[in-house]
């Protein structure tokens, strides 16, 4: 799994939320891989800061798919900069 942090720019949460959310454009994409098990956007309560965690059956999965489909993820990951003040990746975790 991968998890990221976000902070949506002021007045941008829900255009985020619809971007990044389980149907958002960012699962579609991912979706391409049949290694792709799905987004949970976490949503705070406390702050502005929200997590995704998107699921894959490995890391080495999502590496494929990042190399297959790096065009369209760096497409997308332009057009989504509109929405966001910061984002980073937490990491990379197997269950254990």
């Amino acid at each position: 799994m991968i998890l990221w942090q976000f902070e949506p720019k002021p007045g941008k949460d829900r255009e985020f939320e619809m971007a990044y959310g389980p149907g958002g454009e960012w699962a579609w994409l991912f979706a391409r891989s049949p290694e792709y098990r799905g987004t949970e956007l976490l949503r705070p309560t406390d702050s502005n800061r929200y997590m995704t965690v998107d699921r894959w059956t490995s890391a080495a999965a999502y590496d494929a798919f990042r190399e297959r489909w790096q065009e369209e993820y760096e497409s997308l990951d332009r057009r989504c900069e509109i929405l966001t003040e910061h984002e980073a990746m937490i990491g990379r975790f197997d269950s254990a």
